[in-house]
């Protein structure tokens, strides 16, 4: 008989309740573990930046539920064209609420770089990620009242998602979802193709990872890795969304003071 958990769960977890969760998921699949999170977790989004893994989740829950969590879209003012269209395509084809977020007092790139200066992913990358994923991630689950989000990371990925566990609690008491932790490439992609998920134009141009224009090349013919041509040439795997967010705000307050 499968364990019993407050529908929805009581915050904030214990260290028990969390490794007693973490030990029923981890025996699942991860629509199973989509529809435990719909019935389990309380005030649930989906933060996605549409790629393969988070659009994988939005058509299984579209199958689980009438109504599945609502989007939250970070727009960096600085995605590809392809990426955008993408985006609508998700919401003609879902028809679901996609709540989207900005930099701060920000609507385009040329405001961002008259507020921040140019090229600032260059002369100051922890600013960068700070002011355009984590200070608008922070804020949009602020106004939307988000408790636990679902994200598409996995450990076949690499780099600090090696050690994903299905569910986590990060530094502001986020609940964080990773259904998809167990998953290799190959399944996401099978799955994205035997149900025709929309998915983005640029990865049959070469791309193997889409994020910011700036940060994202085409991969070669040597290039190993699933996210390769991101952050060429750089020690980084993560864009500083699922970093410490306490963390990362302290040192951004650092620099503006110095």
């Amino acid at each position: 008989m499968a364990p019993q958990f407050d529908r929805p769960l009581q915050l904030p977890l214990s260290a028990e309740e969390l490794d007693a969760i973490n030990a029923h998921l981890e025996t699942l699949e991860p629509r199973d573990i989509l529809a435990w999170a719909v019935e389990h977790l309380p005030s649930l989004y989906q933060t996605t930046a549409f790629g393969l893994t988070g659009l994988v989740a939005i058509d299984m829950l579209s199958k689980i539920t009438s109504t599945p969590p609502p989007l939250i879209f970070l727009d960096t003012l600085y995605h590809f064209p392809e990426t955008l269209q993408l985006v609508q395509d998700v919401r003609d084809r879902y028809d679901l609420p996609i709540h989207v977020y900005k930099p701060f007092f920000c609507e385009s790139a040329p405001d961002f770089e008259r507020m921040h200066g140019e090229r600032l992913w260059e002369t100051d990358e922890d600013s960068y990620d700070y002011l355009v994923k984590v200070e608008p991630a922070q804020r949009a689950y602020d106004e939307l009242k988000v408790k636990a989000v679902i994200t598409g990371r996995r450990s076949t990925q690499g780099g600090e998602r090696a050690a994903l566990r299905p569910l986590e609690v990060d530094s502001t008491g986020m609940l964080k979802l990773n259904p998809f932790f167990s998953w290799s490439f190959k399944q996401v992609h099978a799955y994205i193709e035997e149900n025709n998920v929309p998915r983005n134009a640029l990865l049959s141009q070469g791309y193997k990872s889409v994020g910011d224009w700036h940060s994202t090349a085409k991969s070669g013919d040597g290039d190993a890795g699933e996210r390769a041509g991101r952050w060429q040439g750089k020690q980084k795997t993560e864009c500083g969304l699922h970093k410490d967010f306490t963390h990362m705000k302290l040192k951004s307050k650092k620099k503006v003071k110095s």
